[in-house]
């Protein structure tokens, strides 16, 4: 059973000031919360019979575990279809090494708003084998409900960092990829397997400060070339095609 003030904890943890406070972060589904529990112990599970007995291998540090029903689970879920476990996880304490970066394909988010944007993304960089993902300060909350469900465990393999984005750059000293309306054809330009890609608002696309750091501007060609069509893509889709292309010349 759980109680009334249980549910009202998970209920707050709904909002970022919560999360800041307790340290933790919501994640629901037996896909998602399966992915997580083998890289983090959890600090509270909920789920029903069934599920308990399919995966008890997975809760031996779990810190509390309960029973409920799909009733009990619906007064504390954070969606609105609840599904069959709810599992409160801690947010990592990870610190940005820098050169970690430096023999790696890393992506860069200057200002990306919204949170199923940021979730899609992180799916895409763990499809890529990028394990570095850099925030600026004005990214969505990575730990948002939305966003932890959309990117479907890829937090448990990729580190996300917020950071003074230009600062980083600086330091990192190594070649920055941006697209831009006006850079190079992706296609025709020569993509290297290190370095970062900066991917900006969505709105917006990168900020002025972000994009003077940028030593190697893109275009993704729409087609035919030079045809009237849909006037910029989705930040989550054009990362999608940017990582795709960097992959792929390394094959």
């Amino acid at each position: 059973m759980i109680s009334k003030a249980r549910i009202k904890w998970i209920k707050s943890l709904e909002m970022r000031k919560y999360r800041v406070l307790h340290n933790a972060f919501v994640a629901e589904g037996p896909k998602l919360v399966g992915e997580l529990l083998p890289y983090s112990a959890p600090l509270y599970v909920a789920a029903t019979k069934e599920w308990l007995a399919d995966n008890a291998r997975l809760l031996g540090k779990a810190k509390e575990v309960d029973e409920v029903s799909r009733e009990e689970l619906e007064r504390a879920s954070l969606l609105r279809t609840p599904q069959s476990v709810l599992a409160v996880m801690p947010i990592p304490g990870r610190q940005l090494d820098i050169a970690a970066l430096c023999n790696s394909l890393s992506v860069a988010l200057d200002g990306v708003q919204d949170p199923g944007n940021l979730g899609t993304i992180l799916r895409i960089c763990d499809w890529f084998g990028i394990h570095h993902v850099l925030c600026s300060e004005g990214t969505a909350d990575v730990y948002n409900p939305k966003c932890v469900q959309s990117c479907m465990g890829a937090l448990a393999r990729v580190e996300v960092h917020y950071c003074n984005l230009p600062e980083v750059l600086r330091e990192a000293g190594l070649p920055v990829f941006g697209t831009f309306l006006d850079g190079t054809d992706i296609y025709a330009e020569e993509l290297s397997q290190t370095g970062i890609i900066v991917m900006g608002n969505e709105g917006n696309g990168i900020s002025d400060e972000v994009g003077k750091l940028v030593s190697r501007r893109l275009l993704i060609p729409n087609y035919p070339k030079d045809s009237l069509t849909t006037e910029s893509l989705n930040v989550a889709v054009a990362t999608g095609i940017v990582c795709a292309e960097f992959r792929r010349r390394s094959l």
